[in-house]
């Protein structure tokens, strides 16, 4: 039976801690005399009235939640911090509720889709809680991933498992020092980024945003240009960054704590490094063999695009589309790959690929020889047939989601191009799209409402890692 009473509890805590950052947009829309300062007065109210009803709700002297309760919390939470975060798009952009629900969960999931048009002239305030929005959800990812996931051994997280990294690396096992640790190792790295952009000649304000919708792997921007609006600096230090956030934090933090290049070490970081230079190095000689660009130019945009679509940041810089149909197959390869587990992206993680592949490996040479005794082994763990079962469902589970939606995008009379990408963008969360309706600038605001729904629940999914809600369909989990 499902204990709802902590559930209620954790969701009325969980909204309280959103309705506090609804008060800094309200303070620069107040300060700067901009709009915004009623309507954000009236979404933390509400949001805050309601948090104490549901703390009251759910509150009792102590609680245990079962597995079966942190699969329903878990989707319940981003279900519902996605309705009051929607508040200031309805109350302020006036957007429909279908809209601000599609960008409230695209700035949640950290996906960055939008609906939103001519950022260049919308209120502070709105800009901010866009970033905001991204990044909460970019510490919230990053601590289901190290704290949640493992425990319930959704898509062979269970490698990471906490428990297991504390014993041997000396760190506190308790989820709360964890936390602390990440989020401040997050923080850390958002105000050196953020200072990073203002040295490179942007303003205080897009510098803020920018820090936070980089480190996120979010992709807002405060412009309609995205990146192209700054410096070439700006774009090289973007670079930096969204590499940075496509790294686990919790390697940081016991890189820190021991002193110690361990994150060096680490089988995930070295594939993430190596996909990123190679495929860049290529791209960048295609596109000065093609004179697409300099030579100079050509580095930077490729370094660039790489990165923002492996990581699943999703900036814009160039219509990488048009380049050649060889370098839009490339960026659908890394648009569904995504960094590291333990990061703040998006996609399908490197380890998975990395187990497939030395699975693929181990089977050749069982072929080869029968007799054999091939363990497998991944980080200098174990990889156990349990680890191997939940893999196979989560990648088995990520297409089947990117071709149903795809087909049901498709009966709304969705171009192909559109259908599919828009699927993969929104599973993978990376926001950019190769269509013409759903294309590189990621402006969702031209498909219909039904299709909305769709790619917002399919980044729901892809965040959520697709088995942690694909189980609350099935009958047999609601009975005792």
């Amino acid at each position: 039976m499902i204990n709802f009473k902590p559930i209620t509890f954790v969701i009325g805590l969980s909204l309280s801690k959103l309705a506090l950052f609804m008060w800094l947009p309200f303070l620069v829309a107040f300060f700067t005399g901009t709009a915004g300062t009623a309507e954000f007065l009236a979404s933390a109210v509400l949001t805050h009235a309601i948090a104490l009803l549901l703390t009251r709700m759910g509150y009792q002297q102590s609680f245990r939640l079962s597995v079966r309760d942190m699969f329903v919390l878990t989707t319940l939470v981003w279900v519902i911090m996605c309705m009051f975060a929607s508040l200031p798009f309805l109350f302020l952009s006036k957007l429909s509720f279908t809209d601000a629900y599609f960008e409230a969960m695209s700035g949640i999931t950290t996906t960055g889709s939008t609906v939103l048009q001519g950022l260049d002239k919308l209120p502070p305030a709105i800009l901010l809680w866009r970033s905001l929005l991204q990044w909460l959800g970019g510490i919230g990812i990053i601590i289901l991933a190290v704290a949640v996931l493992p425990y319930l051994n959704i898509g062979g997280m269970k490698l990471f498992q906490m428990e297991s990294s504390d014993r041997t690396e000396k760190d506190s096992p308790r989820i709360s020092a964890v936390a602390r640790n990440i989020l401040g190792a997050y923080i850390g790295l958002t105000i050196l980024c953020c200072v990073s952009y203002w040295f490179s000649n942007m303003s205080l304000f897009d510098a803020v945003n920018h820090a936070m919708t980089t480190l996120s792997s979010g992709g807002f921007s405060t412009h309609d240009a995205s990146m192209g609006a700054f410096s070439v600096k700006a774009q090289w230090v973007a670079c930096l960054f969204m590499f940075l956030s496509g790294l686990p934090f919790m390697l940081y933090v016991q890189s820190i704590r021991r002193r110690e290049g361990l994150i060096f070490r680490d089988a995930q970081v070295r594939g993430f490094f190596w996909v990123v230079v190679i495929i860049s190095l290529l791209m960048t000689s295609w596109l000065w063999y093609r004179n697409v660009f300099a030579l100079e130019d050509s580095l930077r945009i490729a370094f660039f695009n790489v990165v923002s679509i492996l990581t699943t940041t999703g900036f814009g810089l160039t219509d990488f589309s048009s380049w050649s149909n060889m370098t839009t197959i490339l960026f659908v390869f890394l648009m569904l790959m995504g960094a590291c587990s333990g990061s703040t992206s998006g996609g399908l993680k490197i380890f998975r690929i990395q187990i497939a592949g030395a699975l693929f490996q181990k089977q050749a040479r069982q072929l080869m020889h029968p007799a054999g005794v091939f363990p497998q082994k991944y980080n200098g763990r174990p990889v156990n047939d349990a680890i191997v079962r939940s893999i196979v469902a989560f990648v088995l589970g990520y297409f089947a989601i990117i071709i149903c939606s795809a087909a049901l995008l498709g009966l709304l009379n969705i171009p192909p191009a559109d259908a599919i990408s828009g699927a993969m963008t929104a599973v993978s969360n990376v926001g950019l799209g190769m269509g013409q309706l759903i294309n590189s600038s990621g402006n969702y605001a031209a498909i219909p409402d039904a299709a909305k729904w769709i790619l917002a629940t399919d980044m729901m999914l892809g965040r959520l890692e697709i088995l942690t809600v694909a189980v609350l369909l099935f009958p047999s989990f609601w009975k005792d």
